[in-house]
């Protein structure tokens, strides 16, 4: 594939500013497929900087157009119905045209659709009906980041990383959404709602330019990627020890086959649980925050605390999944681990929403979040490990899931808040996250179908190369 003047520059920063002949695919100096991943951790984070900032803002907003919070509510599950509903097409372009293309239009279309939000002005009728469509659009916008980002895991992440790969994706989702408190507040206090939304949009798209020089489909079209990196990339995907389709469970035309498995209901499931519990977070806490006494910039504070611990359980938990699973096999490393999570999340969740200290409360509930998101990377690399190259529809039918999980809370929470008590509310989802625990006992890795060859009972076998 040709790359023009510019393309060409930046790759050669990848090689410490040396040019590209004086690497040749046999001497193994790059380490691209990390960068990449890195950069969908950044992409991570503008998505969730551009899906978060109407929740600080929302008081703001709800004054203006005059909306209370079940309105409010109606404005959030609108943008996750729009994402949950494009996810399988989202999953399909990811496959048919790749994860650059695909990102760096989503990537372009959610600013937009972030921008128009600022558009609407003050005194426009029936404001609550143009919030609506806007966020639906801006979820639709949205849906690719994650299928994208998992069809990039298949095509270029080695078995024994993709734990780690995932945890750091998705430690982009803590760190863009403990960034947008205070950063959107200060936005706010200084220059008014509007601005904080402009300022979302420009910054999606310069992230999006920058994917759009710097990514490839795949590592065999990437001038940046040695001899060395490939090699050891290539048999990652092929004797990852599960099977051989890009590491994946499933070979030949086994569609029907891999849709038709119950554990991808169990999947689909757990990650409603998880989504659920996730979106309190990202649609509530604030508010919870100002309930329990604290202003709005102490709420902004301690609004960061849960997406700070979803970073660090994020990076944890792909950590940690990836050395159990080459130890243990993957039913330890992604199952029983997730289990673990959210179960232990669930608990947390019981104990903070009781506790009387607001302070202490707003910690306990923050691990709470943070022990969630162990549990994240496991749902995305089981996908992979299951569908292979077909992973980005796979996994685009588990996100279906989570994200109807969080449409549910983002309008049922202040409903029950409001009939109950915000301690109800945590209740309900401490209840979600103990079935999203049970759901991983379901996941059958063990059992083969037609196509399919059976995962190892006991550790993977790291992929030998001379790329470490």
């Amino acid at each position: 594939m040709a790359i023009n003047k510019f393309e060409k520059r930046v790759i050669l920063s990848l090689k410490r500013f040396r040019p590209l002949t004086q690497y040749p695919r046999s001497i193994p100096k790059s380490r691209v497929r990390i960068f990449l991943a890195f950069w969908l951790f950044i992409l991570s984070g503008v998505a969730f900087l551009d899906r978060t900032n109407i929740s600080i803002a929302g008081l703001q907003i709800g004054l203006e157009y005059g909306l209370k919070n079940e309105l409010l509510g109606w404005v959030f599950s609108a943008f996750l119905i729009g994402y949950a509903g494009f996810q399988l097409p989202a999953g399909y372009l990811s496959a048919r045209f790749g994860p650059r293309k695909v990102l760096t239009i989503g990537v372009l279309w959610w600013g937009v659709a972030t921008a128009a939000t600022a558009w609407l002005p003050p005194n426009i009728s029936n404001p609550v009906a143009w919030l609506i469509a806007i966020r639906f659009l801006l979820g639709a916008g949205e849906s690719v980041i994650y299928p994208a980002a998992n069809q990039f895991v298949a095509r270029w992440i080695p078995q024994e990383e993709r734990g780690f790969v995932n945890g750091l994706i998705f430690a982009g989702v803590g760190a863009g959404s403990g960034l947008t408190p205070p950063l959107v507040t200060w936005i706010i206090v200084e220059h008014g709602w509007r601005d904080a939304f402009y300022f979302s949009a420009l910054v999606g798209a310069v992230a999006a330019l920058v994917w759009w020089v710097l990514a490839r489909d795949t590592p065999e079209e990437h001038p940046g990627v040695s001899g060395g990196e490939l090699r050891k990339i290539e048999a990652g995907l092929l004797d990852g020890g599960v099977g051989h389709d890009a590491g994946g469970l499933v070979t030949g035309n086994s569609w029907t086959s891999l849709f038709l498995r119950k554990d991808l209901l169990a999947l689909v499931v757990g990650y409603f649980s998880f989504g659920y519990v996730a979106w309190v977070y990202f649609s509530w806490f604030f508010v919870y925050m100002t309930v329990r006494g604290f202003n709005l910039k102490a709420s902004a504070r301690f609004d960061m605390l849960p997406f700070f611990c979803m970073t660090a359980g994020s990076l944890l938990g792909g950590w940690l999944s990836d050395r159990l699973a080459t130890r243990y096999g993957l039913r330890v490393g992604r199952c029983f681990l997730a289990t673990a999570a959210m179960g232990i999340t669930g608990v947390f969740l019981i104990i903070g929403s009781q506790l009387r200290s607001p302070e202490y409360a707003g910690l306990v509930l923050a691990i709470g979040a943070g022990a969630l998101y162990v549990s994240q990377s496991s749902f995305w690399s089981i996908s992979v490990d299951i569908a292979g190259r077909r992973s980005g529809l796979f996994s685009s039918v588990v996100n279906m899931g989570g994200q109807l999980g969080g449409a549910l809370t983002a309008s049922l929470t202040p409903v029950i808040a409001s009939h109950f008590g915000w301690t109800s509310s945590f209740a309900v989802a401490a209840a979600l996250a103990f079935i999203g625990a049970f759901s991983w006992f379901l996941v059958d890795l063990d059992r083969g179908i037609e196509g399919y060859e059976r995962a190892p009972k006991r550790g993977l076998a790291p992929a030998t190369s001379d790329v470490p």
